[in-house]
């Protein structure tokens, strides 16, 4: 018996900033949520949280929760992230962050220094999630 082929879908949160780009927040596909990279924008005004890369972390990984929750998931079934730094020598402070919020849980990821974000942030954040 062939298997049914699968659909995805696409996701778009009110709970959070709207996509600043042609792509969806995240998209189901099977037994996966496939999360794009959230940035340090807060989400009532649209508009890049004040201060550095601290607080740009909190608010990128806040938003990224708010989307995992809402395509029904949670942080403890995320499989994988990306973070994207615009200086390395970030990483030991947004490391602490990290493993702060995502606590005894400690999904696959990949940290790279990248020359320039979208609005010139300094950190983003995707993920790929379980869905069961």
């Amino acid at each position: 018996m062939a298997a049914k082929p699968q659909t995805a879908s696409s996701l778009s949160i009110v709970a959070t900033p709207r996509a600043i780009g042609p792509y969806s927040q995240a998209i189901k596909a099977g037994d996966l949520l496939f999360v794009s990279g959230n940035i340090p924008l807060d989400p009532t005004t649209g508009e890049i949280v004040p201060g550095g890369v601290k607080e740009q972390t909190v608010q990128a990984l806040k938003n990224l929760t708010a989307v995992v929750e809402a395509g029904g998931s949670e942080l403890g079934k995320v499989v994988k992230t990306t973070v994207f730094l615009k200086d390395m020598n970030d990483f030991a402070t947004v490391n602490d962050i990290y493993a702060g919020v995502f606590g005894d849980h400690k999904p696959a990821r990949s940290a790279v220094e990248v020359s320039r974000l979208p609005k010139d942030v300094l950190v983003e954040v995707e993920a790929i999630v379980s869905l069961k």
